[in-house]
């Protein structure tokens, strides 16, 4: 399980989540998140850990059908942009449309974090996580940040994560994986299940 590693034989320790509730070319959502796991290990960002498929409420509540979500540590060699540019790729390949912010989709796959990292600094990431709820549906950042700033508030990241890299500590807000999930209200937790 990965904890506060940075780097491991000069490669970065990635988190990544994975959601999709639309079907793509590989099947249905669970199988597109199996396909895009293997197609990242083809591009050389090889997954080490990986949660089980979880079937988790749409979000925003009414945006489409339920999502199937899963999380994984990555290992790879490239920059934060660079895997970003990756990930997009293979979304991508399996018919990714970006037309409506938070819409229905084939497939997401989010970096949530490279280590202990902030990207591109603690400002713009504190500027990011206070948006208002009312603002983040209109407005996305122009540039990559670090950790993904809505991640301890989305229980359909984090207990999927839990179960990779429950250990990791935020560098922010210097709560672990665990600690974030645990400080979700119930309700939202409970509405994640295993498939």
């Amino acid at each position: 399980m990965l904890q506060d590693n940075d780097s491991d034989n000069g490669q970065a320790h990635a988190l990544i989540a994975l959601g999709s509730n639309l079907s793509s070319a590989a099947g249905g959502p669970a199988e597109t998140i199996l396909a895009a796991l293997t197609m990242l290990g083809e591009l050389g960002v090889k997954p080490s850990v990986v949660s089980r498929l979880f079937k988790t409420p749409c979000f925003p509540a009414g945006a489409g059908p339920d999502f199937v979500n899963a999380a994984a540590s990555v290992m790879c060699e490239l920059s934060p942009n660079d895997l970003l540019t990756m990930l997009h790729l293979v979304e991508s390949r399996l018919g990714r449309v970006r037309e409506t912010r938070w819409g229905a989709r084939t497939l997401d796959v989010d970096l949530l974090a490279m280590g202990r990292r902030i990207v591109p600094d603690a400002e713009t990431f504190r500027r990011w996580a206070d948006l208002p709820p009312e603002r983040q549906s209109v407005g996305a950042p122009d540039r990559l940040i670090l950790p993904h700033p809505r991640m301890q508030d989305r229980a359909f990241v984090l207990i999927p994560l839990e179960e990779v890299a429950a250990g990791w500590r935020h560098p922010v807000f210097g709560l672990t994986v665990a600690e974030m999930a645990r400080n979700l209200p119930k309700s939202d937790r409970e509405a994640i299940k295993p498939l």
